[in-house]
């Protein structure tokens, strides 16, 4: 696995990450996003359902907290996780928790985690965290670590030992993936934690950076976790440390604005649960991130994107935790107000709901708690957060990336 950069502007890193796969074949543009999983399965979506979208994600992602349950299960089975949920083929990233989650805190040791399936909390140490994996059969994963100094107040004292800690699990997770035969051929992503203390932020990072990892897992920076404006430097300082060559993933940032903002701070790549948690809203993506075209190129391609048809949209507001919020990226279709609204979700939008659904249609579907308006929306939620991601990587390529941030931005409440 190699991350081969093209440009780099204004701390934005534009390239390839290649040589991913047990072939070595497969490629993720950068920036981007990993395709988000719950159990190996998209929500809400069929594998066929899934792949109705175009230009998915060639990385899919697992969590350790919604497989560990099904550990033996998978060992017995012998083929990993791939095979065992039917996935199509693509590379597998397995990280510890699922980001969508809130998992109570308080149940880690110097020798263990915790992670919360649906049958309660499981008890993993180093050895049986890295069965897991073999059992799974990912192509990267992040190494166990202590991430829980992501919370207001946590001491100086709690974060280094989280860190110390972090690295010991680390350096034991090393030894056994030489020793396990199935994961030979994987990659391990070394976490970075220290929490908002910059001193242990950047020790994590130096040590971290020693090993011999394939990447980088940026953790504790999660929206209901730092200020924005505190988490953008703690990236910044964070990346310097960080080898150029080797990818960073953030956990737990999905909302187009702190996803703008740690790019320009040096992450490469992000999670995909933001469209899942709108989902679940009954709400639609509906913010606007198109730059009007330069004159030169005007009419040669159709616009990607998305205007809000002359209206706001009903605007669900949230918060840090995902339940308020002051930024309009979604319009809520729960509202009566789209009973009678006979338009598609987004104008010009090219998703299958878009194509053959209307506003109205949907709002029946969620008021009346069908199953069918979880799989709409969130296809076009999918559909609409992927663009996003193109757009960035094109405003970068063209220089146009202020452009871009003033189109995303513009609908901030109170601007």
């Amino acid at each position: 696995m190699k991350l081969e950069l093209s440009r780099v502007v204004q701390g934005c890193r534009l390239g390839v990450l290649t040589g991913l796969g047990k072939s070595g074949q497969r490629s993720l543009e950068v920036p981007g996003c990993l395709l988000y999983t719950r159990c190996a399965t998209v929500p809400h979506l069929t594998q066929d359902t899934l792949h109705t979208l175009r230009d998915l994600p060639s990385v899919t992602q697992v969590s350790v907290d919604s497989l560990a349950e099904h550990h033996e299960v998978l060992e017995e089975f012998k083929e990993g996780v791939r095979k065992f949920a039917g996935l199509h083929d693509t590379v597998l990233f397995c990280s510890l928790h699922d980001s969508a989650n809130t998992s109570p805190t308080g149940h880690v040791t110097n020798k263990t985690v915790s992670v919360w399936g649906s049958g309660g909390r499981i008890e993993l140490t180093v050895a049986r965290f890295m069965a897991i994996q073999a059992a799974i059969q990912p192509d990267c994963y992040q190494s166990m670590a202590d991430g829980e100094t992501w919370q207001a107040g946590t001491s100086r004292k709690r974060v280094r030992k989280a860190v110390d800690r972090s690295l010991a699990h680390l350096d034991e997770c090393l030894v056994l993936h030489q020793k396990t035969q199935e994961l030979k051929q994987a990659e391990i992503f070394g976490v970075v934690e220290g929490g908002d203390i910059l001193e242990e932020r950047l020790r994590s990072a130096r040590e971290t950076a020693k090993r011999p990892v394939g990447g980088f897992v940026l953790d504790g920076f999660h929206s209901a976790a730092m200020d924005q404006d505190v988490r953008v430097q703690l990236i910044k300082v964070t990346s310097a440390e960080l080898p150029q060559e080797k990818p960073r993933l953030v956990l737990g940032v999905g909302r187009p604005d702190e996803v703008i903002s740690c790019v320009e701070a040096g992450v490469d790549l992000f999670e995909s649960f933001f469209p899942f948690q709108v989902t679940e809203r009954g709400c639609a993506l509906s913010f606007n991130f198109t730059i009007d075209p330069d004159p030169e190129t005007a009419g040669t391609s159709t616009p990607r994107v998305l205007e809000f048809n002359g209206e706001m949209p009903a605007v669900k507001k949230l918060n840090s935790n995902g339940d308020e919020n002051a930024m309009p990226y979604e319009m809520n279709l729960k509202d009566k107000r789209y009973q009678d609204d006979f338009r598609p979700l987004v104008e010009g939008c090219s998703c299958y709901c878009c194509k053959k659904h209307m506003r109205a249609y949907v709002h029946h579907l969620l008021v009346t708690n069908e199953l069918l308006g979880g799989v709409l929306l969130m296809l076009h939620n999918m559909a609409h957060y992927l663009g996003f991601f193109k757009a960035l990587r094109d405003a970068i390529a063209s220089d146009r990336l202020q452009d871009f941030k003033n189109r995303v931005l513009h609908c901030r409440v109170g601007d």
